[in-house]
């Protein structure tokens, strides 16, 4: 049992990591990259919302740093930690 919800979670990393890639190139790509978008966005953003609630994003330049998936993933790490010891 803890072998598969640590496969789970290493997934849900996996995710996190295709979500922050892919946002940086919004609007681009073809109707492929846009059904994973927004599958990607379905899967985490029940997750992450509730964070960024809490941790607005932090404003760098004219841009917006959302902190929210790094506040998850630091957490998943050390839950995941225990798990493969």
């Amino acid at each position: 049992m803890l072998s598969l919800i640590g496969w789970l979670l290493e997934l849900y990393l996996l995710l996190l990591i295709a979500r922050a890639l892919l946002s940086w190139f919004q609007g681009t790509g073809g109707e492929f990259v846009q059904t994973l978008n927004r599958f990607l966005y379905l899967i985490t953003e029940p997750v992450l919302k509730p964070i960024r609630s809490v941790i607005k994003p932090v404003r760098i330049g004219g841009a917006y740093l959302d902190l929210s998936i790094l506040v998850v993933f630091v957490v998943i790490q050390f839950v995941l930690m225990p798990l493969f010891r």
